[in-house]
C-alpha cells in the first residue's frame, strides 16, 4: 500500500495484474445470446422484438445499458460487452440534435453574466461543508416560500438525472447519463453549446480559471478525465484515468496549486454478480493531473496489487486484494499540506487498513499519511444479495463512505474532520493526531443502501446529516429495480440529525415523510446530499419532494414535489422522480434540482429544475 508514481504504471500491468485483464474479444452476437435473446427473442406487451431494438441508434441502447432501463441487466457485462452488443444490434444513424429553439439567441454569450455568485465543483467553499452565504445564495429565510418553478430542461432519453451542476457567471454547466455537458443559460436555461463525453458523468463539474476563459474539469462513467474550453465546449485534454474496465468516476474533482485531484470508483462490485467473473482486481486510487495539459503529477493507490488467492465454487480464479473506491469529492487542507478522502468496501480478501476509513493524502506526493479505518474486514460484492459464487465468506455490511468529509473549526479553534457513513454513524476525527477518533454518533440504521449517502452540509454552527435507510416492503427483495416499481416499506429511511460540531451531539431530528399515497419506486428516504444556506438546509428526497428545513428546529419552510411531468425550454419530454445523489445548487436567488433516479428502486426522471423568487435581486 504505497504510491506507485515511482514505479510506472506500465510495470504495473505488466508484471502483476491478473490475466483476467486480458480477455478474449467478444462479438455482439455472443453478448445478445447471453444477455439479450431471452427476452427479446420472445416479446411481449412490455418486452420489444429485436426488430424493433435494430430501429434504435447504436449510442441511445449503450445509453439503455449504461443507466436507462436495461441497466440492471448490464451489471454483471463488461464495457467491451456493452458497445458489443450496442454495436451487433443498433443501427448508425445520427443522434437528433436540439432544436434551434433551444438555443440561446444571438449575441448572447456563456459567461457572460455577474461574477458576484458562483456555485463550483461539489461545494461552494473548500472545506466540503456545502454551505452557502446569503450574498451567494441570494435567498433567505422571507424568499423561501415565494419560490416558484422559472423553467426546466429535459434530458433526452434518459431516466436518470443525478449530475451536479455548477454556475458561474451566469452560466450554467451539467452532465448527463447520455454523456452530455450542456452549457445553459442559468436565468431562462437556453442553450449555448453540448459536448459528448465517451461515457455517462454524473461527475460535478469544476471550472478553473484559463486566462479569459476556464477550464471545465470533470470525469465520465468509464474513466476517462476531460478538460473542456468553458465558453465554446471545445475539449482542451482528455485522460484515461485508470487502465482497469471497471472504472467509473463519480466524484466532483478538487484543484489546488495548479493540480486537479480525482479519486476512482469501480463498477465491479456489481460485475461479480456473473459466476464466471474472475474477482477482484480494481483498486481504489487518487490521480493528481496537471491542469494545463492532463499529465499525471502522481497516481496513489489505496490497496496493494491484487494477487490470485484461488478458486470460487463454480471453479473461476479469485484474486485479491482489491475495491476501496473512493466515490466522493476530496477536501483540501492548504494549511497542513494534505487532502481528506473517504473509502469504500474491499471487494475481495484479504482486506485492507485503507477501506472504510477517512484518509489523509500529502497533497504534493500522495503519500498516505495516515487513515482512520471505522470498519475492518468489510469484504463485499453485489453478487451477496443472492448469495452467489463470487461473494466472499464472512462478507461484510457494505458500509461504504460515500460522502465527502469536511473540515470544520469546533469552539475554541482546533479542526475537526467529519464524514457520515453508510453505517449511519458520523465520524469526527482529529487532523492533528493522525485521526484519531473524537467522537461518533449514530444517526441512521445503516444497510448496503443506507445511512449517510451522499453528502453531509454544515453552517458553521451544526452539522446535517440526513440518511437513506431505504427498505422494501416486509417479504420483497430490495434489489435495484430500473424502472422504479419497488414497492418501499414507508416506516423505514429519511430523517435528517443535527448535530453539535463540538462532540457529536444531537441538536434536533426532523422526520421523515411517507410518500401519501404510497406508490412504487416512492420511499422517505433522503440519500442525496443537504446543501446549506443561511438559516435554511436544502434537501431531496426518494419521494420526488425537495424542501427546505429551518436550520434551528428542522421545521419544513418551502416542500415541492417534481415527480411531475413538465414542459421543457429544449423541447424535450421530460418527468420528474426520485432525489438522489447530488443535492440541491442554491445560487444567485435561485435553486437548481436534477429530479430521477431509479436506480436502488427509485423513480425514474429526466429532468433539471430551476427555481427562483419574483424578486430575484434579493
Amino acid at each position: 500500500m504505497r504510491n506507485l508514481a515511482a514505479i510506472g504504471f506500465a510495470v504495473f500491468l505488466a508484471g502483476i495484474f491478473p490475466s483476467s485483464s486480458v480477455r478474449a474479444q467478444v462479438t455482439g452476437e455472443q453478448v445478445y445470446r447471453k444477455y439479450c435473446a431471452a427476452c427479446h427473442d420472445h416479446p411481449t406487451d412490455r418486452v420489444p422484438p429485436r426488430t424493433t431494438l435494430q430501429k434504435l441508434s447504436k449510442a441511445r441502447i449503450l445509453r439503455t445499458l449504461d443507466f436507462g432501463l436495461m441497466m440492471s441487466v448490464a451489471y454483471p457485462m463488461r464495457r467491451d460487452e456493452r458497445e458489443a452488443v450496442a454495436n451487433f444490434l443498433g443501427a448508425t444513424v445520427g443522434e437528433a440534435k436540439p432544436p434551434a429553439s433551444a438555443f440561446c439567441s444571438a449575441g448572447r454569450a456563456p459567461l457572460a453574466g455577474s461574477a458576484a455568485a458562483a456555485w463550483n465543483g461539489w461545494s461552494p467553499n473548500g472545506n466540503n461543508a456545502r454551505y452557502q452565504s446569503l450574498d451567494q445564495s441570494g435567498i433567505g429565510i422571507g424568499q423561501v416560500s415565494h419560490l416558484k418553478l422559472k423553467w426546466a430542461y429535459g434530458f433526452a432519453d434518459d431516466v436518470t438525472a443525478f449530475a451536479e451542476p455548477a454556475v458561474l457567471k451566469g452560466t450554467l454547466f451539467v452532465g448527463s447519463a447520455a454523456g452530455t455537458i450542456q452549457a445553459l443559460d442559468a436565468k431562462s436555461g437556453c442553450l449555448y453549446w453540448t459536448f459528448q463525453a465517451n461515457g455517462p458523468v454524473r461527475s460535478g463539474i469544476l471550472a478553473v480559471a484559463n486566462g479569459a476563459s476556464y477550464s471545465l474539469l470533470f470525469g465520465d462513467q468509464i474513466g476517462w478525465f476531460y478538460s473542456l474550453d468553458a465558453k465554446t465546449g471545445r475539449q482542451l485534454w482528455k485522460h484515461q484515468v485508470d487502465q482497469h474496465e471497471a472504472t467509473r468516476l463519480t466524484a466532483t474533482p478538487v484543484e489546488h496549486d495548479g493540480l486537479v485531484f480525482d479519486p476512482a470508483a469501480s463498477w465491479e462490485e456489481t460485475r461479480a454478480t456473473d459466476p464466471k467473473y474472475e474477482c477482484c482486481t480494481f483498486r481504489g486510487s487518487v490521480t493528481a493531473l496537471r491542469v494545463k495539459d492532463g499529465s499525471v503529477a502522481w497516481k496513489s493507490y489505496l490497496v496493494d496489487p491484487p494477487v490470485r488467492t484461488g478458486t470460487n465454487s463454480a471453479g473461476t480464479p479469485q484474486f485479491g486484494p482489491s475495491g476501496a473506491g473512493v466515490w466522493s469529492s476530496p477536501t483540501i487542507d492548504a494549511k497542513r499540506g494534505v487532502m481528506y478522502i473517504t473509502s469504500g468496501d474491499n471487494y475481495s480478501f484479504p482486506d485492507s487498513p485503507t477501506s472504510d476509513a477517512i484518509i489523509a493524502l500529502d497533497l504534493k506526493t500522495g503519500h498516505i499519511e495516515w487513515a482512520t479505518q471505522t470498519l475492518p474486514k468489510d469484504v463485499f460484492t453485489s453478487a451477496c444479495r443472492s448469495g452467489g459464487p463470487n461473494c466472499p465468506p464472512n462478507r461484510g455490511p457494505d458500509y461504504d463512505f460515500g460522502s465527502s468529509a469536511l473540515l470544520l473549526s469546533r469552539p475554541g479553534g482546533t479542526d475537526v474532520v467529519v464524514a457520515g457513513q453508510k453505517s449511519g454513524v458520523v465520524y469526527a476525527v482529529d487532523p492533528d493526531s493522525k485521526g484519531k477518533i473524537l467522537w461518533q454518533t449514530r444517526v441512521g440504521q445503516g444497510s448496503t443502501n443506507g445511512g449517510v449517502q451522499w453528502g453531509m452540509a454544515s453552517d458553521g454552527q451544526l452539522i446535517y446529516a440526513s440518511v437513506s435507510d431505504a427498505a422494501p416492503e416486509p417479504g420483497r427483495l430490495g434489489t435495484a429495480n430500473p424502472v422504479g416499481n419497488v414497492n418501499f416499506d414507508q416506516s423505514k429511511g429519511g430523517g435528517i440529525t443535527a448535530l453539535r460540531i463540538a462532540d457529536g451531539s444531537k441538536a434536533w431530528f426532523a422526520p421523515p415523510h411517507r410518500c401519501e399515497p404510497p406508490k412504487p419506486g416512492c420511499s422517505p428516504a433522503q440519500p442525496g446530499a443537504l446543501t446549506a444556506v443561511p438559516g435554511m438546509i436544502f434537501s431531496g428526497g426518494m419521494d420526488g419532494h425537495v424542501r427546505a428545513f429551518a436550520a434551528e428546529s428542522g421545521q419544513v419552510l418551502w416542500d415541492y414535489d417534481t415527480a411531475v411531468d413538465y414542459t421543457t425550454v429544449n423541447g424535450v419530454p421530460a418527468h420528474g422522480g426520485s432525489l438522489d445523489g447530488a443535492g440541491p445548487v442554491v445560487v444567485g436567488g435561485m435553486v437548481y434540482v436534477n429530479s430521477g433516479y431509479p436506480r436502488n428502486g427509485g423513480m425514474p426522471g429526466n429532468v433539471l429544475l430551476a427555481f427562483g423568487t419574483d424578486d430575484e435581486s434579493k
